[in-house]
């Protein structure tokens, strides 16, 4: 059968291509209902990738945060229009020691490989996983990017000493409210402190137990962890607040993504005795883990309903292109496109 993909060709410029899909025994086929697009796609989409990557990447289907329905399975994994979220990492082999999503050896949609931008999504049944049908469509389409939180989560704890006290996230836009969120349901005995640097965005974080501007830290103002989700050129203030007020032996964890490098002091970092542990992407434990999270508190995705900006009914390529257009100018949220079948 032919599949419809948009790819991107250029920045700012998608087109239609159309794919052979041979179906087989082993794959199922998922058709893409709910789509939401990450800073990463814009990175692509505006041309700000160094030009060698853009010319090695380019053209590509973007897009690895979405939610579908299964329209064919042939292992009976999964039934017909079960809804299930897509996992865009594509391991190729099993290490006992490195997980999926750090082998060099992996794929990943959207980034060297067909993201979900297209009309069908032919993959194998490990890498759906099915969810709630109460949920939210339109958060469970980011549900990728909550999981990449999950996943940072599960290895700041497992380096964290066991005293968590009082534990702050610094950063006030998605990834920190989404990971403030977590963090407040799975340590729900830990004083959550929030910094960020926007008033206004601070006061949707209401589960947290103090928010903080970073203009207004005093010396007094301490915590036994602290979780970087920042980012940017603003990341190495951020680092640098975090190693000045965390206490002695503490973990840092950061999940923010920055072009350039980041300058860190390293002599309070050896004179704390601070450890510090950088996350990236996520697997399919992560994604079975947050699910089971949304089962069990249902009330994740209704305080990630905050963060849901502009939803795009879309058809074809000019509206997948005002999506993307409009996305550039969000101060907060996640943009979702929504499929008009």
């Amino acid at each position: 059968m032919l599949n419809t993909v948009y790819q991107l060709k250029r920045p700012r410029q998608f087109e239609v291509v159309f794919k052979k899909i041979e179906l087989d025994g082993d794959h199922l086929l998922v058709r893409p209902t709910h789509l939401s697009i990450c800073n990463a796609d814009q990175r692509y989409y505006q041309g700000i990738r160094p030009a060698e990557i853009m010319r090695k990447k380019l053209p590509m289907a973007l897009i690895h945060e979405g939610i579908g329905r299964v329209i064919y399975d042939p292992t009976d994994s999964f039934k017909a229009d079960d809804l299930v979220v897509m996992i865009p990492n594509l391991p190729s082999e099993q290490d006992e020691v490195i997980a999926e999503n750090y082998l060099r050896s992996s794929a990943f949609r959207a980034s060297g490989a067909d993201g979900f931008l297209q009309e069908y999504v032919h993959t194998v049944p490990d890498r759906v996983v099915q969810l709630p049908e109460q949920i939210n469509l339109s958060v469970a389409a980011f549900t990728e990017l909550v999981s990449v939180s999950y996943h940072a989560l599960q290895r700041f704890f497992s380096v964290s000493h066991k005293r968590m006290n009082e534990v702050a996230v610094w950063g006030d836009g998605n990834v920190g409210y989404i990971t403030a969120l977590l963090l407040h349901y799975l340590c729900p005995q830990t004083r959550l402190y929030v910094v960020g640097v926007h008033e206004e965005k601070l006061s949707y974080f209401t589960f947290a137990d103090e928010t903080v501007l970073t203009t207004q830290l005093d010396h007094g103002f301490t915590f036994d962890h602290a979780l970087e989700c920042v980012g940017g050129s603003a990341a190495q203030t951020a680092i640098g607040q975090m190693i000045d007020h965390i206490k002695p032996e503490g973990t840092i964890g950061l999940l923010g993504v920055s072009e350039e490098r980041v300058p860190i002091e390293t002599r309070m970092v050896l004179e704390k005795g601070l450890r510090i542990i950088g996350s990236s992407r996520s697997g399919r434990a992560d994604f079975l883990g947050l699910v089971n999270l949304y089962r069990r508190y249902p009330e994740i995705p209704v305080y990630l309903e905050n963060i849901v900006g502009e939803e795009f009914t879309v058809r074809d390529i000019k509206d997948i292109r005002n999506a993307f257009e409009a996305d550039i100018h969000k101060l907060m949220g996640k943009t979702v496109m929504i499929w008009d079948e």
